[in-house]
């Protein structure tokens, strides 16, 4: 029941990232184009578990875009905001899919399959 729960969430947070950034008319093609850009941290894997799994999860928490988000909005910075929905939208794809924050010991580990 908990993984059903934190793969609806993710849903919902992919669905409200596009709402917003469709309604605010930004484009199409960054949004595609962009959308899988968080995944080149997984590169990290390349030097071992452990700074994968780290660079991996830096770039797929909420903490940095939302940041990001509230930056943007306080300082009407559209192409930041555009940015932040694209990596919220992101992240909430990811988690809908299954893949969560991963543990240092292989890729396939992660908090979704540990629930």
């Amino acid at each position: 029941m908990n993984k059903l729960l934190l793969h609806i969430e993710g849903l919902a947070v992919l669905v409200l990232s596009i709402y917003f950034y469709f309604h605010l008319q930004f484009s199409w093609i960054v949004f595609l184009v962009l959308l899988l850009a968080p995944d080149l941290a997984a590169l990290g894997y390349l030097k071992n578990v452990k700074v994968g799994s780290i660079l991996y999860n830096l770039f797929h928490t909420y903490t940095i875009p939302v940041v990001i988000m509230i930056f943007a909005l306080l300082l009407h910075k559209n192409i930041a905001l555009m940015l932040s929905l694209i990596w919220i939208a992101h992240i909430g794809m990811d988690r809908m899919l299954g893949y969560g924050l991963k543990y240092p010991t292989k890729f396939q580990d992660n908090h979704l399959n540990r629930v």
